[in-house]
């Protein structure tokens, strides 16, 4: 069987302390056919002095708009076949490139693939594990079931011209599997595991209140920029969006998580 090409973005800010575990979890794939590009902010920790030890990354420090500014640039610099975005404190769990490989070269209409993932902490202790399901367009505007770090696309999605809206800040990645999926693109859920995520005091969503807000105001946000609503961001809007995700969203995942994966 042929190896496709996989380039592995990941994007970078003061992760010292965590991203030689991303680094090694790609390298040590086993899968020779492979890019690992890393796309610093001008870290201020040890992150260069990380990066330096491995001289097969091709990695950038330079001043950005962003982790999604960051991760288009990788993007767009990537020469694979086939993308991944790994976050700098996330890891691959063994055996990924091959199944990857294996799905995208028997699969030629796939356009993208994604896992389950299993959550750790700080300390690289497993927390518990997450699992996904098939696909549903609709079910995509108010809920994030596809974890990024998990996700594997084709290149041809960039070059298509479709990447990270740079305006939001936390729900970006749940925006860009709505235009793949409102674009048509083929979206198959592998019931594995991908790669492990890291809950820890850095994280974006870990800012309860605050967070919760902006979360919401990006998700009506996303809703109005792929369909023909309108919805507005008032008490009574945000009131009918929360609870369409606790009343329908929930429960339909529940139903899909029944169904069988594709692969």
């Amino acid at each position: 069987m042929k190896s496709v090409k996989i380039s592995i973005v990941t994007p970078s800010f003061n992760q010292g302390k965590y991203i030689e575990d991303a680094i090694r979890s790609v390298k040590e794939q086993g899968y020779e056919n492979f890019e690992h590009i890393i796309m610093d902010n001008c870290s201020t920790d040890n992150t260069l002095e990380v990066l330096r030890k491995y001289p097969h990354v091709k990695y950038v420090s330079e001043p950005d708009e962003g982790q999604s500014d960051a991760l288009n640039k990788g993007f767009q610099r990537a020469t694979g076949d086939i993308i991944g975005w790994l976050n700098a404190d996330d890891y691959y769990l063994p055996g990924t490139f091959q199944k990857v490989n294996e799905i995208f070269s028997k699969a030629p209409d796939t356009d993208a693939i994604y896992s389950n993932v299993r959550f750790i902490n700080g300390a690289g202790e497993h927390l518990h594990n997450l699992t996904s399901h098939r696909p549903l367009k609709w079910l995509s505007l108010f809920y994030t079931f596809i974890q990024s770090t998990t996700l594997f696309f084709r290149r041809e999605i960039v070059d298509s011209g479709i990447l990270l809206d740079k305006d939001l800040n936390l729900l970006m990645d749940r925006d860009f599997y709505v235009r793949l999926l409102y674009g048509g693109y083929k979206l198959k859920y592998v019931d594995a595991y991908f790669a492990a995520f890291r809950w820890h005091e850095t994280n974006k969503s870990g800012i309860p209140v605050k967070t919760r807000r902006e979360s919401t105001l990006e998700g009506l946000k996303i809703i109005n920029k792929n369909t023909r609503w309108n919805l507005k961001s008032d008490k009574a809007t945000i009131f009918l969006y929360k609870n369409t995700v606790k009343l329908v969203a929930k429960p339909v995942r529940g139903f899909l998580k029944l169904l069988p994966s594709h692969y």
